[in-house]
């Protein structure tokens, strides 16, 4: 029997569907961080992380579905939580209680649909341009361990070598940081896991992670441009 205080879609529900998923993307982002970190190391490293990935067969598949999955649910939720609360802004005298007391709205909360919508235009990019981009069939090959691998390090190479490329995905790392810095808070107080004095700490927690990954994803592509060799 349905509650008549709570289902999925109710604003409740929204909220709560929009703070879940986006606690697992940015667990998500944590591991893809410390994978990506491998090309720091080194064409062998990197390449041998992600043939780790590639060695796991349909599990892969299935662990890529149920992102997108998570990945699709957390906008289309946080979309329809936008425009709830736009709508409630426009009723004449309505009171929206979303904010709470006292409020923290900052810019980066005010610009979440933006930098939502920036950062969905990016990562589709992103995922055609390295998770189907050239492979072993276009020449993209390396040799490892006494086995032909695919050579994504040279294509990640030969991306981040172009400028104009690496000025894109660095501004888009910008961009992830203000959205993670309401996010991460946001997301803990939509399940209700805050307190008054919890809330303060989970806002200041929020600035250090966003900060910390961008950073992080931020300077991936200024040492590939500046210091790496594209292999031959």
């Amino acid at each position: 029997m349905q509650s008549a205080r709570f289902h999925l879609w109710s604003s409740i529900g929204k909220k709560l569907l929009t703070g879940i998923t986006g606690v697992g993307l940015m667990v998500f982002l944590v591991l893809h961080l410390a994978g990506n970190l491998n090309l720091l190391i080194g064409k062998d490293a990197f390449n041998g992380y992600t043939h780790k990935l590639e060695g796991l067969g349909e599990l892969l598949i299935v662990i890529e579905l149920g992102l997108l999955a998570v990945f699709l649910l957390h906008v289309v939720s946080a979309v329809s939580v936008w425009n709830a609360n736009r709508a409630a802004r426009n009723v004449k005298n309505s009171i929206v209680r979303s904010k709470g007391a006292p409020s923290r709205q900052t810019p980066s909360s005010r610009s979440m649909i933006v930098t939502g919508f920036v950062l969905f235009v990016f990562i589709v990019l992103h995922v055609l341009q390295f998770r189907f981009g050239p492979s072993l069939r276009e020449g993209y090959v390396t040799p490892l361990a006494n086995e032909q691998v695919r050579d994504l390090y040279r294509l990640v190479v030969e991306k981040f070598k172009q400028l104009p490329f690496v000025a894109g995905y660095m501004a888009a790392m910008v961009i992830l940081g203000l959205h993670l810095r309401h996010g991460f808070w946001s997301a803990f107080q939509s399940l209700g896991l805050l307190n008054q004095r919890l809330r303060t700490l989970a806002f200041s927690a929020g600035v250090f992670v966003a900060a910390i990954l961008a950073f992080g994803f931020f300077i991936l592509p200024l040492y590939i441009y500046l210091f790496a060799a594209v292999p031959a």
